[in-house]
C-alpha cells in the first residue's frame, strides 16, 4: 500500500501540471456512456497510457482517456473508461483512478454504470439512481495495509450513496421529466452473464439491478471521504422465467441511448452542486 501510494501522488503530479485549477467533481463513466465528454469545455485530455502508473482499458465501450475542463460550470475531471475485476485487476488497481481524483482534490464523485435489471418494473433505457449495493464480489480494495491519511481502518458503510445527492437527482430529474428509477445495486465479478438462477437468487436478496463494476470504487470514495452519487443506465431486464440471451452489442448500444438523457440529467445536477 505504500508503493500504491507513491504511485498515486506520481499520477497526481503528472496531471497537476496540465490542470489550471482544482477539479470539484470525479466522474466516472461506465460502457456506452463516454459520449458525456463531448459535452465538457476546453477538455484536456490525457490517455490513460500516458499517466504514471495507471491501468489501461480492455472492456469494450470504454475509451480508457481522463478528460479534464468544465461542465456545468464546474471544473470536472472525467474518466471515460473503467475497470473491472473480471479484466484480471485487482481491487486496489481498479481504485487507483479514485485515489488519483482524491489527491487532485476531487470531493464529489460521480459515476455512471450499465446494468442488467433484476426489477420486472425496470424497462431497458430506463435510469436508475443507486440507493445502496451488495458486494457479491467476495473482494474489497480496502483488504491488505491501512493507510491512514487516505481514511479510517474500518470505514462506515451506512450511506455510501449520498442521500443528499440522491435527493437532488431525483428532485432534478421530476423537473427535467426524466424517468429516474431507485434502487439496490447488486456487484458481481464477471464476466460471464448471470443464469436463471442466479438472477432469482439476486432478486430475492434485494437488488434492483446487477452489474460487474461500480462496487470496489464507491468503497474507495467512501474510505477516502468523498460524496458518491450513483446512476445506472437500465440495458436489459433479466426475467429468469422467460430468459433471453442478452448481446453485448446491443447492452452498449441501449447504454448509449440512455446516455444521452443521463448526460443532460447529470448536467443539471452539477448546476446545482
Amino acid at each position: 500500500m505504500i508503493g500504491l501510494k507513491a504511485r498515486v501522488q506520481e499520477a497526481a503530479d503528472s496531471i497537476k501540471l496540465r490542470l489550471t485549477g482544482e477539479p470539484a467533481v470525479g466522474l466516472i463513466l461506465g460502457t456506452g456512456l463516454g459520449g458525456i465528454v463531448d459535452q465538457i469545455d476546453k477538455a484536456v485530455v490525457a490517455p490513460y497510457r500516458e499517466i504514471p502508473h495507471h491501468p489501461v482499458c480492455t472492456a469494450p465501450g470504454h475509451q480508457g482517456q481522463l478528460v479534464c475542463g468544465r461542465w456545468a460550470g464546474k471544473p470536472i475531471i472525467a474518466m471515460d473508461g473503467r475497470f473491472h475485476l473480471y479484466e484480471g485487476y485487482s481491487p486496489q488497481m481498479i481504485s487507483f483512478p479514485i485515489r488519483l481524483l482524491r489527491a487532485l482534490g476531487t470531493k464529489t464523485l460521480v459515476l455512471s454504470n450499465a446494468a442488467g435489471g433484476l426489477n420486472p418494473n425496470f424497462q431497458a433505457g430506463d435510469l436508475m439512481v443507486i440507493t445502496d449495493h451488495i458486494n457479491f464480489t467476495g473482494q474489497n480494495p480496502l483488504v491488505g495495509p491501512n493507510v491512514d491519511e487516505w481514511g479510517l481502518r474500518f470505514p462506515d458503510m451506512v450511506e455510501p450513496y449520498s442521500s443528499s445527492l440522491i435527493e437532488l437527482a431525483e428532485k432534478t430529474a421530476l423537473k427535467e421529466s426524466v424517468v429516474l428509477r431507485r434502487g439496490v445495486y447488486a456487484g458481481v465479478v464477471g464476466p460471464c452473464l448471470e443464469t436463471a438462477a442466479e438472477t432469482r437468487f439476486l432478486r430475492m436478496s434485494g437488488a434492483d439491478a446487477v452489474g460487474m463494476s461500480t462496487i470496489m470504487e464507491v468503497i474507495t470514495a467512501v474510505h477516502a471521504g468523498m460524496e458518491v452519487l450513483a446512476i445506472s443506465a437500465i440495458t436489459n431486464v433479466n426475467l429468469p422465467d422467460c430468459y433471453k440471451p442478452a448481446v453485448v452489442e446491443q447492452i452498449i448500444e441501449t447504454a448509449g441511448s440512455s446516455g444521452k438523457i443521463l448526460s443532460r440529467l447529470l448536467e443539471k445536477i452539477l448546476e446545482q452542486c
